[in-house]
């Protein structure tokens, strides 16, 4: 078993017009070389939790921690006009506060961040969810 010190919170970065599933974004990575879908949860607008990998298996979706990290992803991220934006819906909402309850209690001791705490130069996942998600439960 991993040892899991980070949950960190992504967006897709798609407009609101578009779509971006589990099997779409697995489809986008591959085409990118990788071996599959780099995260390991997805959240549809609609606040559907899809499956990317499994957790037992190490993530690439945050360069120099997905060994030791769990990747959660919205739909979402860029306003109409591409700029980036906190697109999440209230059943996204819902479903992330779900997932990351769920993920702290498998995970105790992890920090949830986002995913411009490790990459400044990325604006994901457009919100602040070491904020939301409180951090550490110690």
């Amino acid at each position: 078993m991993r040892t899991i010190s980070l949950i960190i919170v992504h967006c897709s970065g798609i407009k609101p017009e578009q779509r971006s599933s589990a099997l779409q974004i697995d489809r986008w990575h591959r085409k990118l070389g990788w071996n599959g879908i780099g995260y390991h949860y997805v959240v549809r607008r609609n606040g559907t939790i899809e499956k990317g990998r499994p957790e037992s298996v190490a993530g690439a979706h945050c360069r120099e921690h997905n060994k030791h990290s769990i990747g959660v992803c919205y739909e979402g991220g860029l306003d109409a006009q591409g700029h980036p934006a906190d697109t999440r819906t209230d059943a996204q909402k819902q479903a992330l506060k779900k997932l990351m309850n769920e993920l702290k209690q498998r995970y105790p001791r992890a920090l949830v961040l986002g995913h411009h705490d490790l990459n400044r130069y990325k604006p994901c996942p457009c919100f602040d969810a070491k904020a939301e998600y409180g951090g550490r439960d110690d």
